[in-house]
């Protein structure tokens, strides 16, 4: 039993440690990639969840099954280092396929909202966007709109859209967004309706208008359409800058 004892006990300090370096990777995750409501938006907590699972049930199951402590102080670091390597290896591999699929923009799409995630740009197609947009930010998502449709270029974004390529991920169409302030305001609907058309969420629609800290009648809402659901974004019915969401189809 002797040997086991030890065994476990050295899994749990590496269980401890693995939990201390998830919880660092989290406040990266969910701090700068993944804020609020992108984790539930983009998906961003299950893949994070999986992520974290691999990584820290690996290096402490490896340890439980390896650790014995007549071997030597040389041969347990080598062991450990070979473990810690493969536990870095699978955490930097699923952080990066966290980072390449975190939302960049949140973008007005003419009708509605539209959550552009770095994975939905094609590279080459990013080098067409205005002047200051032609990175995507490292945190965010950062506001935009898009700009009028000129000519040809209609039938050309549609095509695009079609192909699976949306017209808030064409680079070329973006704007800052206060530049459709007039039109986000227009094609948005008083915050009261959202009341009207869902009483049965009407305890929730209160939850996110009281989180804002604007009267009801202060907002404004528009669709938000992302990666896995739709919502509702809540806006300033005078600045149409998001102010709160709500987890609420209104398409």
């Amino acid at each position: 039993m002797q040997p086991l004892k030890y065994r476990l006990r050295a899994s749990a300090i590496h269980l401890a440690i693995s939990l201390s370096v998830a919880t660092l990777a989290a406040l990266l995750v969910f701090g700068w990639w993944y804020p609020y409501p992108y984790r539930e938006l983009s998906g961003g907590r299950e893949l994070f969840a999986l992520v974290v699972v691999v990584d820290v049930v690996l290096g402490p199951l490896i340890t439980l099954v390896i650790f014995n402590p007549a071997k030597t102080r040389r041969h347990l670091m080598m062991d450990f280092t070979v473990i810690g390597l493969l536990q870095v290896a699978a955490l930097a591999y699923g952080l990066w396929t966290v980072f390449v699929a975190r939302p960049v923009h949140l973008v007005f799409e003419y009708h509605r909202m539209a959550v552009v995630h770095a994975v939905d740009i094609e590279p080459e197609m990013l080098s067409k966007a205005p002047a200051g947009l032609q990175q995507l930010p490292l945190y965010g998502p950062t506001l935009l709109s898009l700009r009028s449709l000129q000519g040809n270029e209609a039938i050309e974004s549609v095509m695009l859209a079609t192909g699976g390529i949306s017209q808030a991920a064409q680079p070329r169409l973006w704007q800052p967004y206060e530049a459709a302030r007039d039109q986000i305001l227009q094609e948005s609907r008083p915050a009261a309706q959202l009341q009207e058309r869902f009483p049965s969420h009407a305890d929730a629609i209160a939850r996110a208008v009281a989180r804002t800290g604007r009267p009801l009648h202060a907002l404004r809402t528009l669709p938000l359409l992302s990666r896995k659901s739709a919502w509702t974004v809540l806006i300033d019915a005078q600045s149409a800058q998001p102010v709160g969401f709500v987890a609420l189809d209104s398409f």
